[in-house]
């Protein structure tokens, strides 16, 4: 991640299972979703990011949700990012 303040950040309770997901990442050293540390920085903001995802992602569209995900996964696979 590009924002050191966002990744090293220690996730309150208000950051929810974003949060526990990156505690117990951290602890086993497994791969945490870079979008994990925004949404546990800035949880009151993730509500909204979410809810575009989803309009985005499963809205209506000329492309169906799985071309969608798949188009989305080949991008994060060629940014180097966990999808």
């Amino acid at each position: 991640m590009y924002l050191d303040a966002v990744q090293d950040h220690i996730p309150t309770e208000a950051a929810g299972r974003y949060g526990r997901v990156i505690e117990s990442g951290r602890r086993t050293g497994q791969p945490i979703p870079e979008i994990y540390h925004l949404f546990a920085f800035r949880p009151e903001a993730a509500t909204h990011l979410g809810h575009l995802m989803q309009e985005i992602m499963r809205g209506d569209g000329a492309l169906s949700a799985g071309w969608r995900e798949l188009i989305a996964a080949w991008t994060s696979a060629r940014n180097d990012c966990l999808f």
